[in-house]
């Protein structure tokens, strides 16, 4: 009997201690307080008694002095988000702290705009969706998606968190679908519901790699050629036609060509030696609606190279007779050669040397 009453006071002990851990591990342990922005906000400080004395910090400083104090609660008037933060309580007069709060300040969801669009028909399509207000606090989505009175599974997107995927259950179907996204956070939800029919959703990618080439000897040409978008899954099956729209890069206007199953296109109008600028769309043949435009590309037509330009240079060949030209009577003459100036003297002095050799004779 001693044994059992041994046992019965260990585990009354024990009790009591898992008791106290739990109330001081609660205290240690922030918990989340969300309330809306604008409002009135009360805060209690653990299960303290009402005649309790508190006294309150946010992130580690003290309370401001206008913020009411009623007993172990805190009361905040008119909350904005400057309000968010960690808050601590503790007891007076040994300051033990008794309860952590992290508030969040934010407004509850308004309803999401919701748009579905299929660029892999017929395979599937898929749903995008975005809050056109903040909320300042976490919210998730709900997705429900219904056709011909059956719920469709509905796959999320690795990527983008506020997309998801669906499988077309049947093709050329004429019964309508319905998309409902509910937004939630923690204070409140709002839902939004897009009906459409199969074929109004459908709408390609851009065409892809597209290229617009100079042909030689032709200034007025330009080559252009592209690839269908690798998301459209059976280009036999369901095939494209092609929107082509051109302008030189100093003007406004473009130029438009349509095109049937067909991915290129000589554009034969074009100004010689201008830049132009070219994009190309795409759309089913039958329905839905025109694809974005491609990443531009440019191109400038065939350009003939310019002759090289050749200089001149006087060359002196030989045999060739010059003439020299008639000096002027102001340009200063020729020297003449010595030898022409001693044969000259030797001309004027003779008669006078003859005449001294007859008188000495």
């Amino acid at each position: 009997m001693m044994a059992n009453l041994v046992t019965s006071l260990c585990c009354v002990v024990l009790a009591a201690v898992v008791v106290a851990y739990a109330q001081r591990r609660s205290q240690l342990v922030a918990r989340n307080q969300y309330e809306r922005r604008g409002s009135d906000v009360t805060m209690q400080c653990g299960s303290l008694e009402s005649d309790a004395s508190v006294s309150w910090k946010v992130n580690g400083t003290d309370i401001e002095a206008q913020h009411q104090l009623n007993g172990p609660k805190l009361i905040l008037t008119q909350v904005d988000l400057d309000h968010n933060g960690l808050y601590s309580c503790f007891q007076n007069p040994h300051g033990e702290r008794r309860d952590t709060i992290f508030l969040h300040i934010g407004i509850p969801p308004q309803e999401p705009k919701v748009t579905c669009r299929s660029n892999t028909y017929p395979k599937g399509f898929y749903c995008s969706w975005h809050l056109t207000h903040p909320t300042y606090i976490p919210s998730s989505f709900e997705v429900d998606v219904q056709h011909n009175q059956h719920s469709l599974y509905v796959q999320k997107d690795a990527v983008h968190k506020n997309r998801c995927h669906v499988q077309f259950p049947e093709v050329f179907s004429s019964s309508p679908y319905k998309v409902n996204v509910t937004a939630v956070n923690a204070l409140g939800k709002a839902s939004s519901t897009l009906s459409f029919e199969e074929s109004s959703i459908v709408k390609p990618d851009p065409p892809e790699r597209v290229t617009a080439s100079p042909i030689r000897l032709n200034p007025r040409r330009l080559e252009v050629s592209w690839h269908s978008p690798a998301t459209w899954p059976d280009i036999d099956t369901f095939p494209l036609k092609y929107f082509l729209r051109y302008r030189p890069l100093i003007h406004d206007r473009w130029q438009h060509v349509e095109l049937l199953d067909s991915t290129s296109h000589t554009i034969t109008d074009a100004y010689a030696g201008k830049e132009y600028i070219i994009q190309i769309a795409a759309k089913d043949t039958e329905i839905g609606t025109w694809s974005d435009w491609s990443v531009a590309v440019h191109a400038t037509p065939w350009i003939e190279d310019p002759l090289p330009i050749t200089t001149t240079t006087e060359v002196d060949f030989p045999n060739e007779t010059k003439t020299s030209p008639i000096p002027s009577s102001k340009a200063p003459q020729k020297a003449e050669p010595p030898v022409g100036r001693a044969a000259r003297a030797v001309t004027f002095f003779s008669p006078l040397l003859l005449g001294m050799m007859l008188l000495f004779m």
